[in-house]
């Protein structure tokens, strides 16, 4: 039988896809270009985040691609993230309307904890998107006592008023998530967290979906988004180009960048690859005419490495989120 081409979500039953398009490192010049036309190619869940700093023309590209008929709103699945200095239950909800407000929608599909991280607020009008390091600060980060329970129950609301259509978490632990499941009223539909054959993750990810929460992952290509950010794994060969890699891709016909998404789609993970390139983005979306086989899964799985690259202590943070 076929595998089918979304996740479904709990509680609300939303189809998620499972192939997205992430708007991380989009610049905003390109960006209302750049979303059009990946909603143009077929793309129907667009990721992105306040971090990210291009709400506003992820926004328009969307809305562009709505008024030319390309889609009807209710085709897109549209993902943002709270920020981190966001977290205070005072602030939660008036992050959320921005973004809503920047994005220039009456609701968004999925609103994600982008980290479980509180740190001390920043006013929009001094500095936005914030970032890590407080403007007072050049280095480091300033923790704020805004307790998670807290955080969650607004978004919890938001979700209430139908705002956010469906609600979770990224980057979060096990033992975070138990802690989470104690107390929420609405339980997490998605936790997306960092994936790829340098780090598997393979119980995290079993655990999380045996618990009726779905799975995103990001940075399926490894290595290639952090060389700016950090030192870790420099030494580590891009996966695009990994040997391994590449013999699956010849013996499929595909790209590595398929062989890399298809490896988490048959785990019934979302993938969320980006492309500046139309061509690129229409190949990295073929990931259900074909599948990997058994030797292909043993292969990759011996890649893993326990590699993380998205990791805040690697970037002068000192916090060991991830320990």
């Amino acid at each position: 039988m076929a595998q089918k081409n979304f996740v479904e979500l709990t509680r609300t039953n939303d189809k998620m896809p499972l192939v997205g398009f992430g708007c991380w490192k989009v610049d905003q010049k390109d960006a209302e270009e750049t979303i059009y036309n990946a909603i143009k190619v077929g793309y129907r869940l667009i990721d992105g985040a306040c971090d990210y700093g291009n709400e506003v023309e992820v926004g328009r590209g969307i809305r562009k691609a709505i008024a030319d008929g390309i889609v009807k709103r209710e085709e897109i699945f549209v993902t943002t993230k709270l920020w981190n200095t966001y977290h205070n239950k005072a602030n939660v909800r008036p992050a959320f309307d921005k973004q809503l407000a920047d994005l220039g929608l009456d609701y968004v599909d999925l609103y994600l904890i982008h980290f479980p991280i509180p740190l001390q607020h920043v006013e929009h009008d001094v500095c936005y998107p914030p970032g890590w390091v407080h403007p007072t600060k050049t280095s480091g980060i300033l923790l704020e006592a805004s307790p998670m329970q807290d955080c969650w129950r607004e978004m919890e609301k938001i979700a209430e008023a139908g705002l956010a259509r469906n609600i979770g978490i990224s980057n979060f632990n096990v033992q975070l998530i138990l802690d989470l499941l104690t107390y929420a009223k609405i339980k997490p539909a998605v936790l997306q967290i960092e994936l790829h054959p340098y780090l598997q993750q393979k119980r995290l990810v079993e655990w999380v979906q045996s618990q009726g929460i779905a799975v995103t992952a990001y940075s399926s290509f490894g290595p290639a988004s952090f060389a700016q950010l950090t030192d870790d794994g420099r030494n580590a060969k891009p996966l695009l180009d990994h040997e391994v890699i590449q013999a699956i891709a010849k013996k499929h016909d595909k790209t590595t960048a398929q062989v890399l998404l298809r490896w988490s789609v048959e785990r019934n993970v979302a993938v969320i690859p980006k492309s500046m390139h139309v061509e690129r983005m229409t190949t990295n979306r073929d990931l259900f005419s074909w599948s990997l086989g058994a030797d292909d899964i043993k292969d990759i799985t011996a890649l893993e490495m326990g590699l993380r690259f998205n990791n805040p202590d690697s970037y002068g943070m000192a916090l060991p989120l991830f320990a």
